[in-house]
């Protein structure tokens, strides 16, 4: 399994849309709103670092008002 929080950048105002859509994405474990730098951080669960990439690109990425991403992977050490 391969977690990974998501840091999210959205337009103006869509922070609490955009959070409250990303949380309904299967692989979604929580999705919250916050200040600072990025407006919603995401934390995310796949099977493999390659589930991770499409979860990213073909569904976080694909919702309406986000306009950039950046993903920190967890590691065990």
């Amino acid at each position: 399994m391969v977690q990974a929080y998501i840091l999210i950048q959205t337009e103006v105002g869509k922070a609490a849309t955009v959070a409250e859509a990303i949380a309904g994405i299967s692989g979604v474990t929580l999705a919250e709103d916050v200040t600072g730098p990025y407006d919603v951080i995401a934390r995310v669960e796949a099977s493999n670092v390659d589930d991770l990439g499409r979860l990213v690109i073909a569904k976080l990425q694909d919702v309406p008002g986000i306009t950039r991403t950046l993903t920190c992977t967890v590691v065990h050490v």
